[in-house]
């Protein structure tokens, strides 16, 4: 019996092995990857409103469906993997976020907290779907700095390996964490003009 790859270096053979059509390498791959998909959407549901029915197994096992599905996908690294992993969990929660909106006709959207450290700070909260507009935004003013937010808060991503997937130095990560965080939070505070 074979031992399983541990090191990130392992992990991003495993994603170019699967990326080249090899089945067996995603077999190997989902179950070094399945602990770290888990603690994303635990972080993600941490931010959910009260009384959300999604559990943590479930965006997991949604996230998995769609990430194998995702056959055209040259992976890079592992970085990649779980920002693009990130991209799908912020997908399926805004999806839900939406639906749950719709059948209340209006009310209810969840609250989130932009503050990175949810568990230790009482900061304000935002409606998921007014973050994901205003990520979508940013996006047009900058496409970076709207994926350092999504890589770092949705993505649950370190600077270094933020910095990484983005082929960028630490320091412009940070400096760009901040100014979009910045951004964000007067995107959300201020009523939009119509």
């Amino acid at each position: 019996m074979t031992a399983l790859p541990t090191t990130p270096e392992e992990v991003t053979q495993l994603l170019l092995d699967w990326s080249a059509g090899n089945q067996a390498a995603l077999d190997k791959l989902m179950p070094l990857v399945y602990r770290e998909l888990r603690k994303m959407a635990h972080n993600y549901l941490n931010r959910e409103r009260r009384g959300h029915t999604l559990q943590t197994t479930e965006l997991v096992h949604e996230a998995y469906v769609r990430l194998v599905d995702q056959k055209r996908v040259q992976w890079q690294n592992r970085a990649h993997f779980y920002g693009v992993a990130a991209q799908l969990m912020r997908r399926i929660l805004v999806d839900r976020a939406r639906h749950h909106k719709r059948a209340k006709r209006g009310g209810g959207a969840p609250m989130v907290s932009l503050n990175q450290n949810i568990a230790e700070t009482k900061a304000p909260a935002v409606d998921l779907l007014a973050l994901d507009e205003a990520l979508d935004e940013l996006a047009k003013l900058d496409q970076r700095k709207a994926r350092i937010i999504e890589l770092r808060f949705f993505g649950g991503l370190e600077v270094d390996e933020t910095a990484k997937f983005l082929n960028i130095s630490s320091i412009t990560v940070m400096r760009d964490w901040k100014l979009a965080k910045a951004w964000l939070h007067r995107a959300l505070s201020d009523p939009p003009e119509h």
